[in-house]
């Protein structure tokens, strides 16, 4: 749909490619980070792609990336590893046998998958981009007065500035703590945001896109009627 091409627009003004994808539930911000993606790819702007998502949600982004855009991505989970292992040896580095991979909220937490992905990366990739799905789950955990770090924030935030690109998609960005949302961002874009630093409007508008289906419905009377 036309209004899917916005954060592809948004994200090719960018000389880095942070944004914050944060359309409501099913306006499609898997279809719009896969046009960000292949764009990437065709301009030779990008040649490793990380997808960070939820467990439920790792073949789905498989299946739709390769579908709709005929991208084929590995998903990194424990059986792809033993198969790996199987064929090349137990000592094989998993995240050099490609350059596109999907791996769950869940085992990126967990310093088997991680410390090699750091490894790959080193101190800072040229060229590569990482897409982090339900990103809010990465967001800290706002107290009555501290954002608590997760396991999930921790592993993002030592991941996630290895990156040259960021892409972080969420239909529910802001938890209702200032300080928690303007963590998320600092993760996003450590150049733009710092955490615990109020987040103004105008800093906002060149990294997120945010739409609602009552917006388009403004627009387009046809697009998602009410349901009744």
């Amino acid at each position: 749909d036309a209004y899917q091409l916005l954060p592809l627009r948004k994200a090719l003004r960018l000389p880095r490619v942070n944004l914050l994808i944060a359309d409501d539930v099913g306006l499609g911000k898997t279809i719009e980070a896969g046009l960000v993606a292949r764009e990437l790819l065709l301009r030779r702007r990008v040649d490793f792609i990380v997808i960070a998502a939820p467990p439920s949600m790792t073949i789905q982004w498989k299946d739709e990336l390769e579908s709709k855009f005929g991208l084929a991505f590995d998903i990194i989970d424990r059986d792809r590893v033993a198969e790996m292992r199987r064929q090349r040896g137990f000592n094989v580095p998993i995240w050099a046998t490609g350059s596109r991979f999907i791996i769950s909220h869940r085992l990126l937490t967990d310093e088997t998958y991680a410390a090699g992905l750091r490894d790959v990366l080193t101190d800072f990739r040229a060229r590569a981009l990482f897409i982090l799905d339900e990103a809010h789950h990465a967001a800290p955990s706002a107290g009555v007065r501290y954002a608590v770090s997760s396991q999930l924030t921790r592993a993002v935030r030592e991941l996630a500035e290895r990156f040259e690109h960021r892409l972080f998609l969420t239909a529910t960005p802001h938890n209702g703590h200032s300080n928690s949302f303007s963590a998320l961002l600092e993760m996003l874009d450590p150049q733009r945001f710092t955490r615990g630093v109020p987040v103004r409007p105008k800093d906002l508008e060149p990294v997120m896109v945010r739409r609602l289906k009552s917006d388009l419905r403004r627009l387009d009377e046809r697009a998602f009627p009410k349901r009744v």
